[in-house]
């Protein structure tokens, strides 16, 4: 139980902040020696993070039902994203029981979010399907462990000119189809798991939805602030003592 509530928290954190919940996941499960079902199991406590967005955003949510135009927008990014992530399916899988590739891939997430101290005054509101192509193939390559998808997605957006807020929430709104969607590609592996620790995983469950709605707000405040790249060198750092320590 414990250990699964520890897991539940590190993903509720580490998925909004722009650190990689997968990577640190791996890390996490690997000190506690879980060699199985690793994948199933960070689907379940992503399934916390997914509601603690709605939550969130819950308001945004029903107004885009009324704007054909960002409608559009998450479905471009969703079906993007939804073609590099089942493409590499079988790729991507593996790397979910490998610490090296995910600490290497937090590095490359720590130059990113570093970059985008150059992009913290950007005024742009609304984004383009030129804006979805780009941020479907970024969010499609944060299926990469170690790869931050909140990172990499909000700066992707920063690079192309959009302001930090409008970035955060349209980050978070295209992040809710493409989530639901791995966790329906995983289905049969999530109900074994269930059946073998259903207390523990539940418990999990809302551990990450309530320190990921605190994340959300946290970041949110970061973001205003301007001090997204803050996060770059702790990625860098983690993923260093990472390869030093538990490799």
């Amino acid at each position: 139980m414990t250990q699964y509530i520890i897991l539940g928290i590190i993903q509720g954190l580490t998925e909004f902040f722009p650190v990689s919940s997968s990577a640190h996941l791996v890390i996490a499960q690997r000190l506690f020696g879980m060699q199985e079902n690793q994948l199933a199991v960070s689907i379940i406590l992503h399934l916390g993070t997914i509601a603690a967005l709605l939550v969130f955003f819950w308001r945004d949510i029903i107004e885009t039902m009324f704007k054909p135009k960002l409608i559009l927008f998450i479905i471009l990014v969703t079906a993007i994203t939804a073609i590099i992530g089942i493409s590499g399916k079988d790729f991507f899988e593996g790397l979910f029981s490998e610490v090296v590739p995910a600490a290497a891939a937090l590095i490359v997430t720590g130059v990113i979010l570093i970059l985008t101290a150059g992009f913290a005054t950007a005024k742009r509101d609304n984004v383009n399907l030129k804006d979805g192509f780009i941020l479907g193939i970024a969010q499609g390559l944060a299926v990469i462990p170690g790869i931050s998808r909140s990172g990499i997605t909000i700066s992707t957006l920063l690079f192309r000119g959009i302001n930090p807020i409008a970035a955060f929430r349209v980050s978070f709104l295209a992040s809710i189809p493409a989530v639901l969607g791995a966790v329906l590609l995983e289905a049969k592996e999530i109900n074994l798991v269930l059946k073998g620790n259903f207390s523990g995983l539940t418990a999990g469950f809302f551990c990450s939805l309530f320190t990921g709605l605190i994340a959300l707000w946290v970041l949110k405040l970061i973001l205003r602030r301007a001090k997204l790249y803050y996060f770059g060198y702790y990625c860098i750092a983690a993923a260093i003592i990472t390869l030093i320590f538990i490799r």
